[in-house]
């Protein structure tokens, strides 16, 4: 158990009627301390989305998708919040929010590779 370590992750949902409360799985997001790593992974296809809303705007879904990521990835188009340490870049993209883009509870798990662990959850919770 030495080798292994704490992540915790999210599973990023879109929401296309908030008021309806249903939601596809796009991505998930995984943040390990003790690796210093911070990572989301995305499905690329996102047609399906509609299936809920045939209205669906797939153009502005996929820009707050690359905002997401480049908080995630602390890059300056992300603004002030993507130059927060990498804790608070996951507190903050995780925080509950009532919009098209959330994500689920936070979960935790141990792992020896996180990009691994990112992987397969991607692979568990969207494909």
């Amino acid at each position: 158990m030495q080798d292994k370590q704490l992540y915790e992750y999210a599973v990023l949902r879109v929401v296309p009627r908030v008021e309806r409360e249903e939601f596809i799985n796009v991505g998930v997001v995984l943040y390990c301390s003790g690796r210093q790593f911070l990572d989301v992974i995305v499905d690329s296809e996102l047609t399906r989305l509609n299936a809920f809303n045939a209205d669906i705007d797939l153009e502005q879904i996929q820009s707050y998708l690359r905002a997401f990521r480049q908080i995630c990835e602390g890059r300056k188009e992300g603004g002030a919040i993507g130059s927060l340490p990498l804790s608070s870049r996951f507190r903050w993209l995780t925080a509950t929010r009532s919009t098209i883009l959330q994500t689920s509870k936070v979960h935790a798990g141990f792992c020896e590779d996180p990009q691994q662990a990112l992987s397969h959850l991607f692979n568990q919770q969207v494909s």
